[in-house]
């Protein structure tokens, strides 16, 4: 029963389409200031090693590889967050609400370079592959914050209600 309890207060605090949406947005702006960043160097010390413009679809398997792996190295070193998640209050964890290891933040992120993982986002509630495959989800730590003392006000005023009840006899 206590774990029926928690995973329907994870459900309730499962993180909106437009935080998950807002969250990609931020970290792919991140994600490519980097590679833009890196790139300037990479050009000035060894030009040889850029892509040529034919190259088209291997780059973009490329980055989509690079961005897994940047996003796997964020969230394992942070906790479950990038930026874009500190920005939007939310944070990814395991499906059963425990904090991911560092193999499920991997698994979770090599996901991510899957073509059109994206847009698996879409729906009520946001369910993209990277977190159905992986046990994970993000939460809003705000609304899981007040289902938690929702929680706590509730056993407390119980907890009252009884000692008054036995005060009164």
């Amino acid at each position: 029963m206590q774990q029926t309890h928690v995973h329907e207060e994870l459900d309730y605090s499962r993180a909106s389409t437009g935080k998950r949406f807002a969250n990609y947005l931020i970290d792919a702006l991140v994600f490519y200031v980097v590679a833009f960043l890196l790139g300037i160097v990479v050009g000035f010390f060894k030009p040889e090693l850029l892509p040529d413009e034919d190259s088209g679809i291997l780059s973009r398997i490329v980055s989509l590889i690079c961005y897994g792996m940047l996003m796997f190295v964020i969230e394992a070193a942070c906790g479950g967050k990038t930026l874009g998640k500190v920005i939007t209050g939310t944070k990814a964890i395991n499906s059963d609400g425990s904090e991911m290891s560092f193999q499920k933040a991997f698994i979770r992120n090599i996901i991510r370079c899957i073509p059109f993982n994206a847009l698996s986002a879409f729906g009520t509630p946001c369910n993209p592959w990277h977190d159905a495959w992986s046990n994970t989800m993000v939460i809003d730590e705000k609304k899981l914050d007040l289902q938690l003392r929702k929680d706590v006000f509730f056993s407390e005023l119980s907890n009252q209600n009884g000692a008054a009840d036995m005060a009164s006899q």
